[in-house]
């Protein structure tokens, strides 16, 4: 690919991170209209958000493997189509069912998409400064869309109605498709090795029953028949999976990734970050509308300095990490991360307004964009050329099933109170229940200081190449 395409090519990696991300937020504020709409009980409305969370965290190992097989590029384009199609079939429903099977089906093609965006970017541009500041500006679009996807999906209900924030994909992922046969580098031979069916068909069910177990286990009761099947079958088929890894000539996850220097403590970091700062949007969703009373539309405009504060941070991010180290700049954003989410929580009262939790918004935000890029950049580095795409399925994989798990914990704390009450007292029951989760929050992002520390330090110069593990090759950019 010739220089001149470089900044289009990292644009449309940018913005293919932007749509994925989107999709896990653009629908919350949208969630009452379309539960009214589409006739959704309260039980059956957390599905329009599980049902993306687990198909996009199950199928990502599969994804992550099948673009170093059949082509970053061929699987780029596909999980764009299956993303669009699923967007298209969601924003025309007119039942419950169909809407769920529409947002698996999008979770399919995130889960598509991610590995194959990522190992794009980081094959696309060598290790050193040069990949650094590609990887932040693709995770500055990834990071900005989780609280963009608040704000556009107020904008769109409010002024077209629910349906728009499945359709607005459509046209973008077209876009998108068409756009990679001209940016994108074409595939070359496949890469020789047969496919791993049994680890596949293990490892996509396994963690697909899992994230169902962390993400069904509040709403129906973490003794319930259907969670603790699922429990126990996803432990016995992930078991299986390891098995199956240990053995194959052509592995889904080659187990002696998770011990490589920098992608297993990045894999340790990434899970607690979507245990706990990527799960207080969410809640900071629901202190604006179901505690300060906010439409739509004034929520998602809520996190409009959230979006600025995340960019801003984004770009700081880059210098850090090139002067000193992946190590040292998530230090920094989680701390950042975890001061930001005290500072939430101490603002997230019943008598509180906008004013009450900026302070908070502004330092949180600092930390997610600080963490972001780092950590995905850190899960790429070292890593051989030929299996970026596995190592970014296993990063996914990581903070959707940490995200998952956070989730299924923090909201079992948030709704521990209200039962029962009604009127002022469940709107000042509903801030204290979400002020103390914000701190539990809050207290999990510093257990990422742990697994951060175990990273390599920086290297004498950044600019001099990949850092890799003695033993490994060095990747193929």
């Amino acid at each position: 690919m010739t220089t001149s395409r470089t900044g289009p090519r990292l644009a449309l990696l940018a913005f293919s991170s932007l749509i994925t991300s989107l999709d896990f937020t653009i629908v919350y504020v949208a969630l009452p209209d379309i539960a009214r709409s589409v006739g959704l009980s309260g039980h059956g409305t957390q599905w329009v958000i599980s049902a993306y969370a687990i198909f996009f965290g199950g199928f990502l190992l599969l994804g992550g493997r099948s673009a170093d097989l059949l082509g970053r590029r061929r699987m780029f384009v596909l999980g764009m189509l299956l993303f669009g199609g699923a967007s298209l079939l969601g924003g025309l429903a007119t039942s419950p069912e169909t809407l769920v099977a529409a947002r698996a089906l999008q979770g399919v093609g995130g889960a598509v998409l991610f590995p194959a965006t990522l190992s794009l970017v980081n094959t696309s541009f060598p290790e050193g400064r040069e990949r650094v500041r590609a990887v932040a500006v693709w995770a500055m679009a990834g990071a900005s869309g989780l609280s963009l996807g608040a704000l556009l999906g107020g904008v769109l209900a409010s002024a077209f109605g629910w349906p728009a924030v499945f359709l607005v994909n459509v046209p973008l992922v077209l876009v998108g498709a068409a756009a990679a046969f001209g940016l994108l580098a074409a595939d070359g031979p496949r890469e020789r090795g047969r496919f791993d069916l049994p680890g596949a068909l293990t490892g996509t069910l396994g963690v697909t029953l899992l994230v169902f177990a962390v993400a069904q286990g509040p709403e129906s009761g973490w003794t319930s028949p259907s969670v603790l099947a699922a429990g126990v079958l996803a432990v016995a088929l992930l078991g299986v999976f390891l098995a199956v890894e240990a053995r194959s000539a052509s592995p889904l996850m080659p187990l002696r990734l998770l011990r490589h220097r920098t992608l297993g403590p990045a894999l340790a970091v990434i899970f607690v970050f979507g245990a706990s700062m990527q799960n207080i949007v969410y809640f900071l969703t629901l202190y604006f509308q179901n505690v300060l009373g906010y439409s739509a539309l004034v929520s998602g405009l809520g996190f409009l300095g959230l979006s600025l504060v995340i960019g801003v941070a984004n770009a700081v991010a880059e210098r850090l990490i090139v002067r000193f180290g992946p190590r040292a700049t998530l230090v920094v954003g989680l701390l950042l991360g975890a001061v930001g989410g005290a500072l939430l929580a101490f603002g997230m009262v019943a008598d509180g307004s906008y004013l009450t939790v900026l302070a908070g918004i502004a330092v949180y935000g600092a930390g997610m964009g600080t963490v972001y890029p780092t950590m995905f950049g850190a899960a790429g580095t070292g890593v051989d050329g030929r299996e970026q795409g596995t190592a970014g399925g296993m990063a996914n994989t990581a903070l959707q099933v940490g995200t998952g798990a956070g989730l299924a914990v923090l909201v079992g704390i948030s709704t521990s109170g209200p039962d029962g009450l009604t009127g002022e007292a469940l709107r000042v029951a509903t801030a204290d229940g979400l002020r103390t989760t914000v701190h539990v929050a809050a207290a999990i992002t510093l257990l990422g200081l742990l697994a951060a520390w175990a990273l390599p330090g920086k290297k004498a110069d950044p600019a001099e190449g990949p850092d890799v593990p003695a033993g490994e090759p060095v990747p193929a950019v």
